[in-house]
Formats: structure tokens, C-alpha cells, sequence
């Protein structure tokens, strides 16, 4: 059952949303080649208590860390290690937090010095059909026109969209009804309700749509081996539109990336 929230709810999980950015702004200040995701996730723990907030993912369903740390070929839910990063890597940061009793979750994949051009081009596309499908988002449309509008254009470029791993409607639980998957067929799916948060995170592979969880009984791969690009923003539905409560601004600000990508989803300035 979908839970649409109330403008004050929204505002909470807005800043819930926020504090997510915030923390993988930070991480933005300190990914580099030599640096262990392990590093990053105590450093992301220690961010968000600190900021009076509760770390989202862990103890969930039994996950032992902060951050999920996806690297190259790994999808999503890749646990951190003690291995460097390495010049060329790519590594999809997913960070949860808890925070006025609602969830934040969202995503960005980062690349770490030199990385390949064929690469790039994959992170590129998957950002980009994010936000293809963000503008999906919205009333008289229904689930799968999202997910249509993300699945035609990264299939265009002959990416593979992983289909067992999907996006999710947030709130008050980390993953919520509906289910927001990455590919379908227009007009079928439920319908967008006024009011209702969703996680949108296309997850996209360089080669073929299947994939495989390692030992670990939590890192997703890519069946090929190869890379694979997430990126995932949290969106309301807000007078009919998309409206986004989460940002890469924080991101982009260390990064010294200039982009508007985001400023058609929001109905009100950000305050960064």
C-alpha cells in the first residue's frame, strides 16, 4: 500500500534526504586512490551521528556497515573492505540515514583519477536516465512509465538494466510500496498518488543484464565482470510534479562540477 506523505512530512524527509547528501559530500572530500572503503564508512558513521542522525543501513536486514560500497564490476550492496581504491576505479557510494523518524537513501557513483572513457560514458548515461525517469514521476503517469523511460534510453546504448534489483517508495520504513523498477512497459504499474516518496536508482551494466551475489551473501556483480554505474535521488510528488528532496549539489561542490541538472525538480530554491 502506498503511504503518501503530508507537506510536513515531506519537509522531514527532506532533511532526512539532505543529511544523506551531506554525508556523501563529505565522502566526495575524502575518495581517493589509496583511501579503503572501510575508511569511508567509519568516517561516514562517525558524520552522521555527529549530525544527529542515525545510520539507515546499519543493522537493517542485518547489514554490518554504514555505507554500501559498490566497486567496478560490484552493482550494489558491495560491504567495505580493507582493499585501496585504485586509479581508474569507479565506486557507487549508498549511504541511509534516520533521521525525524523517516529515511533517507540515496546514491552516487564516483571516479577515482583516470578512469576508462568507455567507463565514463556509462556513468554518464545512467545519471542522466535518472533523471529521465525522474521526470516520469508524476500525476496521471503510473510505475513503469519510470521505469520505461530509463530502460529505452540506457538500452539504447547497448547497456544492460539489471532487473532483480529495484527502486522503492521511502518513509517511515527504508523501503516502502510501490516497487520502482528500472524497465517495463508505459502505462501499467500503480498509479502516482499526491503526496508519495519514492527512491528512484537506476542501476546500469556495461555489458549484460545479469548479475550474481558473491559469498558475502550481500555484494551484487555484474555476471561479465563488467562495470556497472547507480545513482539513485529521492523524489516527492508534490502538486502533481517531481519534486526532489535530495541533492548532488554537496557533491558537485567539492568536486568542482557545475550543473543544473537538478533545478527543473524543484518547486522552491535549495539551501546549501
Amino acid at each position: 500500500m502506498i503511504i503518501p506523505k503530508t507537506s510536513e512530512e515531506i519537509e522531514l524527509m527532506r532533511q532526512s534526504a539532505l543529511m544523506v547528501s551531506k554525508t556523501l559530500g563529505m565522502i566526495a572530500s575524502e575518495i581517493k586512490e589509496g583511501v579503503t572503503t572501510l575508511e569511508l564508512d567509519r568516517k561516514a558513521e562517525e558524520f552522521i551521528r555527529d549530525n544527529g542522525a542515525i545510520p539507515g543501513f546499519k543493522g537493517l536486514y542485518g547489514c554490518p556497515s554504514t555505507l554500501l560500497t559498490s566497486v567496478n564490476e560490484q552493482v550494489v550492496h558491495g560491504l567495505p573492505t580493507n582493499r585501496p581504491i585504485e586509479d581508474g576505479d569507479i565506486v557507487s557510494v549508498d549511504c541511509g540515514v534516520l533521521m525525524n523518524e523517516f529515511y533517507g537513501d540515496h546514491a552516487y557513483t564516483f571516479e577515482i583519477g583516470n578512469v576508462a572513457p568507455e567507463t565514463k560514458k556509462l556513468l554518464q548515461v545512467t545519471k542522466e536516465s535518472l533523471y529521465i525517469g525522474i521526470r516520469e514521476f508524476k500525476a496521471g503517469n503510473r510505475v513503469e512509465d519510470v521505469g520505461n523511460a530509463i530502460q529505452k534510453y540506457t538500452e539504447s546504448f547497448g547497456y544492460g538494466v539489471v532487473r532483480e534489483l529495484v527502486g522503492h517508495g521511502l518513509g517511515k520504513k527504508m523501503h516502502e510500496a510501490p516497487e520502482m523498477p528500472n524497465y517495463g512497459k508505459r502505462g501499467r504499474g500503480k498509479m502516482f498518488v499526491e503526496g508519495m516518496v519514492v527512491a528512484i536508482e537506476p542501476m546500469i551494466n556495461m555489458g549484460t543484464k545479469n548479475i550474481k551475489t558473491l559469498k558475502d551473501g550481500w555484494t551484487i556483480v555484474t555476471r561479465d565482470n563488467k562495470p556497472s554505474a547507480h545513482f539513485e535521488h529521492n523524489v516527492a510528488l508534490v502538486n502533481g510534479k517531481p519534486e526532489l528532496l535530495s541533492t548532488f549539489q554537496y557533491i558537485y561542490n567539492v568536486l568542482g562540477i557545475s550543473s543544473n541538472e537538478e533545478d527543473e525538480f524543484r518547486q522552491k530554491p535549495l539551501v546549501i
